[in-house]
């Protein structure tokens, strides 16, 4: 047994890493291409600057732009981790809730689907005037751009308990809350994951747009920064961060499925 499962961690291990490596070769190869391009073209800076003008803007100090790189990079990281763990947080909690009963789910469905019809870019700035500038404001923009993937996705995980094996619990005299903790939300974990998936992507966006709108640092005031000034370098530089973030964000939420659920692996493996 201690061989077997030694075997298969080592397995494991080599197809993370093969994985990886693909993915980096891919990303690599990508850069590569754009910098040929560049160069090859001989296309002006400020239309598009190569990556390793970017990567110089990013790394060196510029007199035309010093930007105090980490601190921009820590906050929007920072907002980007907190609106995550809010989206993460109160869409499952509201899931459940509004699972829980249907004249919840009557009364609450329809505004969320209110909230989310509306254009983040244009209730921004009624945000911006009742909360002010700050680090609150960007969360909350992030918060109302990703929840409702995760509420709906869990919404539909929750219900997507067969009726069959519903009806033998409930012959069993097994109580809603029962339900609720052994069947219906072990039944929606690939579901929520799913929402998590599109709202750790989503949460950077609305993170980025709130700094767009409501923020004197961050990477998307830098983007907002060097557009006013025709400064093109910075741009690419934050894009490249905020990519790098998201693919990272990405590949925790991934990973953590892996983790709660080891033998969704194992079926996609037999398959």
């Amino acid at each position: 047994m201690k061989k077997y499962s030694l075997k298969k961690i080592l397995n494991d291990v080599k197809k993370g890493v093969r994985k990886n490596f693909q993915a980096s070769l891919t990303i690599i190869g990508f850069f590569i291409f754009w910098q040929i391009i560049v160069v090859f073209f001989q296309i002006p800076q400020f239309i598009l600057p190569s990556p390793l003008d970017a990567l110089e803007h990013l790394f060196i100090p510029q007199e035309s732009a010093n930007y105090s790189w980490m601190l921009h990079i820590s906050t929007t990281l920072y907002e980007i981790a907190l609106s995550f763990i809010v989206t993460a947080t109160v869409g499952i909690l509201l899931a459940i809730v509004i699972s829980w009963s249907r004249l919840i789910k009557d009364i609450m469905m329809p505004f969320f689907i209110f909230i989310n019809s509306l254009p983040t870019i244009a209730i921004a700035p009624i945000i911006l005037l009742w909360m002010g500038y700050g680090i609150k404001t960007n969360i909350l923009i992030a918060f109302l751009v990703s929840f409702f993937p995760v509420v709906i996705n869990t919404i539909a995980g929750l219900n997507s308990v067969e009726d069959d094996l519903l009806d033998l619990v409930r012959y069993l005299h097994g109580s809603k809350l029962q339900i609720f903790i052994k069947i219906r939300i072990p039944n929606s974990l690939p579901y929520i994951f799913s929402g998590l998936k599109i709202g750790s992507t989503m949460c950077i966006v609305g993170a980025i747009v709130g700094e767009f709108i409501a923020s004197d640092k961050g990477l998307g005031y830098i983007i907002i920064n060097s557009q006013f000034t025709m400064n093109t370098p910075p741009i690419f530089s934050a894009l490249i961060v905020i990519s790098i973030a998201g693919a990272l964000l990405y590949g925790l939420v991934t990973l953590l499925e892996k983790l709660i659920m080891p033998w969704r692996e194992i079926q996609t493996t037999n398959q």
